[in-house]
């Protein structure tokens, strides 16, 4: 598969990117190259490979769903520059 000069300025203007002619021929090549690059992918015998989302076999630690009271709820609203009761107050950011 190829990218001509057309595709290039398309996918550029979809990506919403300034792209001048001469920087059109650059990423041409660019974009080449990476499709090769996909192609030689498509050649590689995957045949009895397991799919996977990581390279490591790893399982996340978990704790015990349990209720509690939080903790400390006093101490950490003393680190607060304004409370009221039992809640942060923060600033007004939109209008």
């Amino acid at each position: 598969m190829s990218v001509d000069l057309e595709t290039v300025r398309r996918v550029a203007h979809l990506a919403r990117i300034k792209v001048g002619d001469d920087e059109a021929e650059r990423l041409q090549g660019e974009l080449n190259a990476i499709l090769g690059f996909v192609e030689q992918l498509g050649e590689v015998d995957v045949d009895g490979v397991e799919p996977m989302t990581a390279t490591v076999d790893a399982a996340l630690r978990r704790r015990a769903d349990e209720v509690t009271d939080g903790g400390n709820p006093d101490k950490v609203l003393a680190n607060a520059p304004e409370s009221d009761d039992g809640f942060f107050l923060v600033p007004k950011v939109v209008e």
